[in-house]
């Protein structure tokens, strides 16, 4: 028995599963911390009582998200480095703060390896689906049968 050919591979619709997967999963953490950051320092454990101007560094987290959620390469590519800011930051005030605040950072620790890991993984994924799309369309080609349909 043979797969039709206008039928995506098994392979490549597990791949797509993997890129939907991390999309959501880089979405999330990325939302998740924005509102961490504001919740911090405005209510959680603002550096002074009523909050601080500390919160406007959820701001930078706020241009990537509509990258983000329509889908640019290039947007996972560069929020895969800079996060590695906000890790920082975590990591710090991890090691020096006083709880809650010292809990708070490690839960921004914890967020920006889940966002840093989902924006690999999503890159990895769709430059391997590009180039098993470009060969099946490559083979296709040389056999002279239509390519099917890749996402």
């Amino acid at each position: 028995m043979t797969a039709s050919p206008t039928a995506p591979s098994p392979a490549l619709a597990a791949s797509d599963n993997g890129v939907a997967a991390t999309r959501w999963l880089a979405t999330g953490s990325l939302l998740a911390l924005i509102v961490l950051c504001l919740a911090w320092e405005l209510v959680l454990a603002p550096l002074r009582p009523g909050g601080t101007w500390l919160a406007i560094k959820a701001l930078p987290l706020c241009i990537p998200l509509a990258g983000i959620l329509k889908n640019r390469m290039y947007t996972y590519r560069w929020v895969s480095l800079v996060i590695w800011l906000y890790f920082t930051e975590g990591v710090v005030r991890g090691w020096s703060d006083q709880p809650p605040s010292q809990w708070l950072a490690l839960v921004e620790v914890a967020l920006c390896l889940v966002l840093f890991t989902a924006c690999t993984l999503h890159v990895r994924l769709r430059q391997r689906n590009a180039k098993a799309a470009a060969a099946l369309a490559e083979a296709s080609a040389d056999s002279g049968t239509a390519a099917p349909a890749v996402h």
